[in-house]
């Protein structure tokens, strides 16, 4: 009744405001008499005319631009993917994508497309845009660095750095020389030409360089913090040098450009002694333990946007304030991740790749259409990676590296990437770079980029340390019930411990448990990244302190979790793996299923898995894609830890669904044996399991029940229950509700071993 009422009310109202809106309407028509109102009239079909209006707000600016972002992410997620396959650092991808993007392919061969997704007159909001992008990025990049690591090292780091930044800036001068009298803008004097060639052969890219290191596993090695904080003392010299420079070009000469240099110094010293020690105090006010309040987030704004105006306006660029601003955040590691983390997502997926394209857009392969420009260009490459790889190189080996580290020093300094085509954008937007010019250094910036992964392998390969070889076999090494634990999520990695304890600590109490935890690679490098390790660490940690185990940490950054833990479980000789699951927030929902389908489209290898059947769309388990390769490509068993506040393991539930999941009650021997717990098992096989599997020796600790004494309350009173890879559908199909009932569900696979490794 009341339902009938609501909807009669609903029609009156409806009705009522509907006859008002329709005599407004029809009396309103009155009020056009004597006005020169203009009716449109349509000539063509009614389809032809809905196709105009399609292409007339693709011609919309917002649209159009909206559909250049798309079109710019796409691409560059597609060449970061298909270098990343190949080993070298995305950034090649995606300035690769934006030379595609540009006249050298796509302008070149598709004019038509070129022309209209790219017009000229579109570019103006698509660069304001990427410089966008810029300021956020260089912001994170000086909130990267730690100042206080550069004091501790800075004698030895310095004297490299900046013997690898003369040496290459020297020569710059000397190719300038050799270039300017038919390579160089006819209005451009020969110090502004020449400072800027210099300063483009100096830079090395700190990003790229410390992602290398970080893939690499160096960043916990003496010469990888080593080659970071040489890169950060390289950025902060290269970045002040450019400031200089700017101030120098935009003058006139370098007695004009005093005044702006003073300026300058005096604001860098506001920002470091008035600006520095009150963010402090707010900071400290605020106590960004786990989450920043939206007025810290506004103030931290604010100071990045002003500095980034001061600097533009004193005549440094913007650029060099945003990266002064990150440089004198509050050194406070949770405030700096959080709030990297807030930002770099925008900065480096959508705004960053319009930066790379509107590079591409400028850079025209085709202008190097001789012989002689080629030469240049060989040239031009030769000359940066001796300047930067000698200076670096003899600078290491002068300060006492071996003569092995100080060619990996030179390698690595010998990066350029990103940062190089900041500095090669703004020289051409200055004037002072002709497109010939920087289509010639965008190459050399992806040559000397591209082979750095390559000549470290080859240093590698020649010299062959042989304190590499046995800390690998230390951690590597054979032992009985070697147990690899994989926590994705660091509170619950206690439970893994604890299951790993009750399988080995009577009969292997001395062997240590491996733990590895890895990080997403996000193209960025926290110089705080111990403290983050340790944070990850502390629970399991402070567990095995408990347990007395041992216990092995191994903590990467990587840009591929699952194929690192694959190649690590398999290289190991490792007995099992125990990990948790990849929880989701919309697990069981038809939201989550779209939100896999759409992960699975926005990550081109799954899709490609997807097409060739190798996954399923749409997986209806409760195991989430991930595990499920990890599982599909280890070698050894694994053991997928559902925890729901596991406390204690005594009680032990196993159901037997076939003859293939008799390699279950191996698990139940080997707790039995060591943590003397009780088992149940449940079998629906006509197999007599005691003799089958030898259970007459662990009679005392197991019964055998029947499907009718299993219920909720039976369910409750266990503290794990043991299931197949298999089958566990089977199990959580029929009897959902288990779940919430259960303390904790232990998901084992068997292994490509004939035998049960743990036995």
């Amino acid at each position: 009744m009341k339902k009938l009422r609501n909807t009669l009310f609903y029609l009156v109202i409806m009705g009522i405001f509907a006859a008002l809106i329709f005599l407004i309407f029809y009396f309103g028509k009155d009020l056009e008499i004597g006005r020169s109102i203009m009716v449109k009239v349509s000539t063509g079909s009614p389809f032809q005319n809905f196709k105009s209006f399609i292409i007339e707000n693709l011609n919309h600016s917002i649209g159009l631009l909206i559909l250049q972002i798309i079109t710019i992410i796409a691409v560059s997620r597609v060449f970061g993917f298909l270098f990343k396959k190949i080993g070298q650092p995305v950034v090649i991808g995606e300035i690769l994508a934006g030379i595609v993007l540009g006249p050298s392919l796509l302008g070149f061969h598709y004019p038509d497309i070129s022309n209209f997704l790219f017009p000229e007159s579109s570019l103006g909001n698509l660069q304001i845009l990427s410089q966008i992008g810029l300021v956020l990025f260089m912001f994170v990049i000086g909130m990267e660095l730690n100042l206080k690591v550069l004091k501790n090292k800075a004698y030895e780091a310095s004297v490299i750095s900046n013997a690898s930044i003369i040496f290459p800036f020297t020569l710059g001068l000397g190719l300038a020389y050799y270039i300017y009298p038919f390579l160089a803008p006819s209005n451009v004097d020969f110090l502004s030409f020449s400072l800027f060639i210099g300063i483009s052969m100096s830079i090395t890219a700190f990003p790229v360089l410390a992602r290398i290191v970080q893939e690499r596993g160096m960043h916990k090695t003496k010469l990888g913090a080593l080659a970071l904080i040489c890169a950060a003392i390289n950025d902060i010299t290269a970045w002040c040098m450019l400031a200089a420079i700017i101030a120098i070009v935009k003058a006139g000469s370098f007695v004009s450009s005093i005044y702006t240099i003073i300026v300058a110094i005096a604001y860098v010293l506001f920002m470091i002694k008035v600006v520095r020690p009150f963010l402090k105090k707010i900071v400290e006010s605020a106590k960004p333990e786990t989450f920043l309040n939206k007025t810290l987030i506004v103030i931290v704004f604010l100071v990045l946007l002003i500095s980034s105006f001061i600097t533009e306006t004193i005549g440094i660029h913007a650029l060099f304030g945003a990266f002064l601003a990150g440089a004198i955040m509050p050194e406070n590691p949770n405030f700096r991740r959080i709030f990297i983390e807030k930002i770099q997502d925008v900065a480096l997926v959508l705004l960053l790749p319009l930066f790379f394209v509107i590079s591409g857009l400028k850079t025209d392969i085709g202008l190097i259409a001789n012989a002689n420009i080629w030469e240049i260009t060989g040239l031009t490459i030769l000359i940066a990676i001796t300047g930067k790889f000698l200076g670096s190189a003899l600078a290491a080996k002068f300060v006492g590296q071996t003569w092995r580290d100080s060619l990996i020093m030179g390698t690595l300094m010998n990066t350029r990437g990103l940062m190089e085509l900041i500095v090669l954008n703004i020289g051409y937007d200055l004037g002072i770079l002709n497109a010939e010019i920087f289509a010639i250094m965008v190459i050399m910036a992806l040559v000397t980029t591209f082979m750095t992964g390559f000549s470290l392998s080859v240093i590698d390969k020649i010299f062959k340390p042989i304190k590499d070889r046995i800390v690998k076999h230390n951690i590597y090494g054979l032992s009985e019930d070697k147990l690899l634990l994989f926590f994705r999520n660091p509170s619950k990695s206690r439970a893994l411990l604890q299951l790993a304890n009750s399988f080995s600590k009577r009969t292997d109490n001395d062997s240590p448990i491996t733990a590895i935890h890895m990080t997403p690679s996000n193209g960025l490098h926290q110089m705080d990244m111990n403290i983050y390790e340790k944070e990850s660490f502390s629970p399991i940690t402070e567990e095995a302190n408990e347990l007395n185990r041992k216990l092995i940490s191994l903590f990467k950054v990587s840009a591929n979790i699952d194929a690192e833990l694959i190649e690590v479980t398999n290289k190991g000789n490792y007995d099992l793996l125990l990990m948790d699951i990849e929880e989701s927030m919309y697990y069981g929902s038809l939201l989550g299923k779209v939100l896999g389908f759409t992960t699975q489209i926005i990550n081109p290898e799954r899709l490609i898995n997807t097409v060739f059947g190798k996954e399923k769309l749409l997986e209806s388990s409760i195991i989430d894609n991930n595990t499920r390769a990890i599982v599909n490509k280890t070698n050894i068993p694994v053991g997928i830890l559902i925890n729901k506040n596991l406390k204690k393991i005594e009680n032990i539930f196993i159901p037997i669904y076939d003859v293939e999941d008799e390699y279950l009650l191996d698990y139940a021997k080997k707790l039995i044996d060591n943590s003397a717990v009780w088992v149940s098992i449940l079998n629906f096989t006509t197999t007599d399991l005691k003799s089958s599997a030898k259970l007459e020796n662990y009679e005392d600790n197991i019964n055998f029940i029947s499907e009718k004494s299993v219920n909720e309350k039976y369910i409750r009173h266990q503290d794990l229950i043991i299931i197949s890879f298999e089958n566990y559908n089977k199990l959580f199909q029929i009897k959902k509700e288990w779940l919430n009932n259960v303390s904790s569900v232990l998901i084992c696979s068997k292994g490509k071993t004939e035998a049960c490794p743990i036995e």
